[in-house]
């Protein structure tokens, strides 16, 4: 257990000490700013006469011009940032050859990756909470509405999933930073993995569920439900959708689904859509929290295996 903690805090003094995250974090802080300015100068127009939730509408409102939001900056710099942390933890140490002479010491070998791989998420939770808090302070800045207990549970929500997001990422590229052994290779592996499933998976996922299931103007309502629920089941392969789907089910609470697709289908059907309580939106995108929390686990246990089975030599 000393081991551990010995490398968790070394591992995290020097993130906290690299040029590199702390460039990295002021883009973030940087970017936050402007979307939330944004936000806030087309909040009143966008949220209209509807006084429910209002503070929410900070996080998922975007400018008229710029049709960038909290979320979706969220959902581009969380897996740089998580990428950032990872790809380089192991075989960086080996290629320079502190590797061997780590594992020298009084040290167990999985004391390594656990530290440095707890640091980073310690490391990712840091920034996305202090930037999700100083959104809101400016947000309640500019707005003049404070939120209510519902809207604080619902960014508590909010947070706990964004943090569960990139530690996919950087279990990904942590993955890869074992198996490869240039930083270089590693970095671009986790880069293409996040740009084909960011990208290209929706793409993808559209044309085969319009191969499968064509729909036109003509289409009844059930082959357009049908459709999408087959373009959503294949579109879930990419946690970007996944991250997606959960964070607006938590900062919309009228979404009484995970597809705006059905939403529209029900308002056109003549019902109204109604604010859900923070639990029944939980229960609504438990499946995608569920599946993000697998993939995680998944991909940090095969580079916890194949790094407590490999061959390290000393230099």
């Amino acid at each position: 257990m000393t081991g551990f903690k010995e490398v968790f805090w070394k591992e995290l003094a020097d993130n906290f000490n690299s040029k590199r995250f702390i460039i990295l974090f002021m883009l973030v802080y940087l970017a936050g700013i402007a979307t939330i300015y944004i936000a806030a100068q087309n909040i009143r127009s966008s949220v209209g006469e509807s006084t429910d939730f209002v503070f929410l509408h900070l996080f998922i409102v975007s400018g008229s011009n710029i049709p960038f939001s909290f979320l979706l900056f969220l959902s581009i710099f969380i897996p740089i940032v998580g990428i950032a942390l990872g790809f380089d933890a192991i075989n960086s140490e080996r290629t320079s050859g502190n590797l061997s002479r780590l594992l020298t010491q009084p040290l167990y070998r999985d004391d390594v990756i656990n530290g440095k791989f707890l640091a980073g998420v310690v490391m990712l939770s840091i920034l996305i909470i202090s930037v999700v808090t100083l959104v809101a302070g400016l947000g309640l800045r500019m707005i003049g509405v404070p939120p209510e207990a519902e809207e604080v549970l619902r960014i508590f929500a909010f947070i706990f999933v964004s943090i569960l997001y990139g530690a996919f990422w950087m279990s990904l590229s942590v993955l890869f930073s074992v198996l490869f052994r240039k930083t270089a290779t590693s970095a671009l592996a986790s880069i293409a993995v996040w740009l084909f499933l960011f990208l290209f998976m929706t793409l993808i996922a559209g044309l085969i569920a319009s191969s499968v299931i064509p729909v036109d103007q003509n289409s009844t309502v059930e082959e357009v439900a049908s459709f999408d629920t087959l373009y959503r089941n294949i579109s879930r392969i990419s946690p970007s959708n996944l991250y997606g789907e959960s964070v607006q089910a938590i900062l919309l609470p009228q979404m009484g689904s995970t597809s705006p697709t059905m939403m529209m289908i029900g308002i056109y059907s003549g019902l109204n859509p109604t604010p859900l309580p923070l639990g029944q939106s939980l229960i609504i995108v438990w499946p995608q929290l569920v599946s993000l929390l697998a993939i995680t686990a998944i991909c940090f246990a095969i580079a916890y295996i194949k790094f407590m089975r490999e061959e390290i030599r000393s230099t």
